[in-house]
Order: structure tokens, then C-alpha cells, then sequence
């Protein structure tokens, strides 16, 4: 019979089916490699095939069902359960209304089986006594145990790790040097005498009074230290590493509310906001995949295997483009691969690519057997000799100006070169000539 499952602590419940999210009734299935929590499927998803993030549909499976004889030949495991669930429903003793909830034994059998196997089976009479006994024992007043905590690490004095500690001595569990270290030298003078005047004793007084807001301000950062466990400085920032980028910024931000809050409470809102960064990457790929057509993540990981091959292929055309600039003359072509390899070992280049500009005008780049020559007018083939710029990258260039011009209504100057990151004179001339030849419009 189906019934409504809740995911509460009843062990008769199941959870929805993780495909179709339909109340599970049995025989269902339970995946063998997926879990914890269970994955489960109804027999109608198992035969379509489902699959949800990493279950697969070719998975080793379980066939969950109750049909089978527990404690008599005749009574299934799931009529058992629903024997127990109707006596909490309708009472001890209300063996008529027990047998209709059941529906498929009488009201004679649910009373003979139920005595016979529930309330004189001397099976469960003795693990009833037991319970009892294991209840009533944890009620008695024992010693508590004593777990070590995580022992601090303990460097030599003045070592590097010390000072990272802040000079803390494991041992006394104490500091080297306190946060206002010579709070104590104010009172190292002070001396209550009888024949001091009101005045002087109001201003001793108020002496001791500062030095305890001192103290108490001193065992509000160990408190802070000690809570949030930055005794350890170089394992609290491994720690931190753990997470993405915009979560480390977000760290960073919010460690001064760290006081505030308290650790547990900090690193509940710090844990919410990575999962949140987390799901917002998600949706952003998932909407990528519907907006790509795409209806099951088979097809997900061929898109995204073509989308890595085909960033990878224009990037090498965007590099081609550069050398291709370059090639006709050797001293701009080894000052260009000098440049190229100084950023590919992270330093920052030296050698400046000499400008078109200089004392000498390149010549005009020739065309011959380069990729999308023939798509172009022959005014752009001048454009493109003159400009010393590949058709393939002009094309592109090309692509994006007319479409944000058709965007915008109209492009300026400034969101061209936005748009195109080569040199401005080349981006100024590619600009003039498509305004030129009603390509695209001003703004």
C-alpha cells in the first residue's frame, strides 16, 4: 500500500525516488557504489537508464524488497512492518481495525501472530530487559573520560616557527610576551596608605581600575587565539587554502567579524557562502548546457571535451597571428620568441617587440596560401597587407565589431578597442575602414 515517506527517524520510511522524486513502493532499486546517503530508484527510472551526477546507469545494483519470511513461514517482512505500524496507529487490543489497515490478513491472525511473536516470545522479552538495563546505566553518574587535544607544535626558542607562534610555550600553555606586556609597571608604585587624601585614593583606584580593563582585554585575545586555533598560524592557513579564490577574498574580508561571531558560528557562514559559490558555478555551466541544447550530461562531457579543443585551437591561431606578424623580420621575430619566453618562466618581459612605427616601415604582409585570403574583398586584402594582420584574426576582429554595433545601435572608438586587445593604431585604421566601407556605424 503506498503511503506518504517522510525522512524523519522511523525506519519504516524510504526517501523518493532520486529520479522521478515518486513515493518509493517495492521491489525498487538501491545502487551498490553510490552513497552514502542510499541512492535509490524506482523500477521505471532503473529501466530508462538514469543517471545524476556520479551514478552511472552501468553501476552493480541491489533489488530492495520485504517479500520474504521473517519470523513465520506464512507473514512476509513487509506485512510485519505494517502489523507494527497499525498496533501504534490503532492501539493495543483494536485487532478488527488493525486487520483493516492491513488488508490482507484477518482480525483472528493479526492477534495470534502478534501475541505469539511480539509479546510472549521469550526472544524479545529478554532484549527488552536488556534496553532497560542499558537505559537505566546511562543514567549513572561515572567519571568523564579524558581525551588529549591536538598538542601544539613545540619549536625551539627564537626558531622561525616560534616567532610564527608568537613566542607560545606549549608547555605552560602561556605566551613568552603578553599582549600589553608592561601593563604592571603603572602600579609598580603604587601604595595605599591611611593618610592618603580621597582625591589620591579615587586616583589609585582608577589606576587599578584601568589596569584590570588591561587584563581583561589580555584574555580576550588568548581567548580569541585559542578558540579560533591561530596558535598554529602555518596549519590555520593551509586550511584556508583549501578554498576556491573568491572564497580565500571572502575570508580575508570577514576575519575581523571573526571575534564576533565566534569560530563555529564563522565557519558556518564562510562554509555557506563556499557552497554557495560552488552552486552558482553549477547553475552558470548547467544554464551553459541548456543554452547549448544540451539535455544529459553524456552529451555535457562530449561539449565540454569540444570546447577544451577548441579554446586550445584558438589560442594557437591567436599566437600564429602574433608570429605571423613578426616572421618577415629576424631581429622583431627573436626579440618576439625572447618575450614569449620570458612569460612562459613567470617573468616579467624584458625585451620590448619593436613598434611598426619605428625608423624603418615593415613591408606589406603577403598573403599568399594564408587561411581565409579568399573571403576577403580586395579592399580588405590592402587592409590586411598594409595593416600587416592575418585574414583569419581580421575576420574575427571583423565578427565582433559588426555584432556589438548591431548591439549598441551603433560602436565608438573606445569600445572597439575594448573589444579587439591589439595595437590601438591597428584597431583605430580597422575601425576607419569598416565606418568607411558601411560595415558599422558611429555612436
Amino acid at each position: 500500500m503506498e503511503r506518504l515517506a517522510s525522512f524523519g527517524n522511523d525506519p519504516f520510511d524510504k526517501p523518493p525516488c532520486r529520479g522521478c522524486s515518486s513515493y518509493l513502493t517495492e521491489p525498487y532499486v538501491k545502487c551498490a557504489e553510490c552513497g552514502p546517503p542510499p541512492f535509490l530508484l524506482c523500477l521505471q527510472c532503473f529501466t530508462r537508464g538514469f543517471e545524476y551526477k556520479k551514478h552511472q546507469s552501468d553501476h552493480t545494483y541491489e533489488i530492495m524488497t520485504s517479500d520474504f519470511p521473517v519470523l513465520d513461514p506464512n507473514w512476509t517482512a513487509q506485512e510485519e512492518m505494517s502489523l507494527l505500524e497499525a498496533v501504534m496507529d490503532c492501539g493495543f487490543g483494536n485487532w478488527q481495525d488493525v486487520a483493516n489497515q492491513m488488508c490482507t490478513k484477518s482480525k483472528e491472525e493479526c492477534e495470534k501472530h502478534y501475541m505469539k511473536h511480539f509479546i510472549n516470545n521469550p526472544l524479545f522479552a529478554s532484549t527488552l530487559l536488556n534496553l532497560k538495563q542499558a537505559e537505566e546505566a546511562q543514567h549513572n553518574e561515572t567519571a568523564i573520560p579524558f581525551q588529549s587535544a591536538d598538542d601544539p607544535p613545540r619549536p625551539t626558542f627564537d626558531s622561525l616557527l616560534s616567532r610564527d607562534m608568537a613566542g607560545y610555550m606549549p608547555a605552560r600553555a602561556d605566551f613568552v610576551e603578553e599582549f600589553d606586556n608592561y601593563a604592571e609597571w603603572d602600579l609598580r608604585d603604587i601604595d595605599f596608605v591611611e593618610d592618603d587624601s580621597d582625591i589620591l585614593h579615587a586616583l589609585k583606584i582608577a589606576v587599578v581600575d584601568i589596569y584590570h580593563s588591561r587584563l581583561k582585554e589580555r584574555q580576550r585575545r588568548k581567548k580569541i587565539i585559542r578558540d579560533h586555533g591561530l596558535i598554529n598560524l602555518r596549519k590555520f592557513q593551509i586550511l584556508e587554502r583549501r578554498y576556491p579564490k573568491e572564497v580565500q577574498d571572502l575570508y580575508e574580508t570577514m576575519r575581523r567579524f571573526a571575534r564576533i561571531l565566534g569560530p563555529v558560528e564563522h565557519d558556518k557562514f564562510i562554509e555557506s557562502h563556499a557552497l554557495e559559490f560552488e552552486l552558482r558555478r553549477e547553475i552558470k555551466r548547467l544554464q551553459e548546457y541548456r543554452a547549448a541544447g544540451i539535455t544529459n550530461f553524456c552529451s555535457a562531457r562530449t561539449y565540454d571535451h569540444l570546447k577544451k579543443s577548441r579554446d586550445e585551437e584558438r589560442l594557437k591561431r591567436t599566437m600564429l597571428s602574433e608570429v605571423l606578424q613578426y616572421i618577415q623580420d629576424s631581429s622583431a621575430c627573436q626579440q618576439w620568441l625572447s618575450r614569449q619566453a620570458d612569460i612562459d618562466s613567470g617573468l616579467t618581459p624584458t625585451v620590448p617587440v619593436p613598434s611598426t612605427t619605428g625608423r624603418r616601415s615593415a613591408p606589406p604582409l603577403n598573403l599568399t596560401g594564408l587561411p581565409g585570403t579568399e573571403k576577403l574583398n580586395e579592399k580588405e586584402k590592402e587592409l590586411c597587407q598594409m595593416v600587416r594582420l592575418v585574414p583569419g584574426a581580421y575576420l574575427e576582429y571583423k565578427a565582433a565589431l559588426v555584432n556589438e554595433c548591431n548591439k549598441q545601435g551603433g560602436l565608438r572608438l573606445a569600445q572597439a578597442r575594448a573589444l579587439i586587445k591589439i595595437d590601438v593604431n591597428k584597431t583605430r585604421k580597422i575601425y576607419d575602414f569598416l565606418i568607411r566601407e558601411g560595415y558599422i556605424t558611429k555612436a
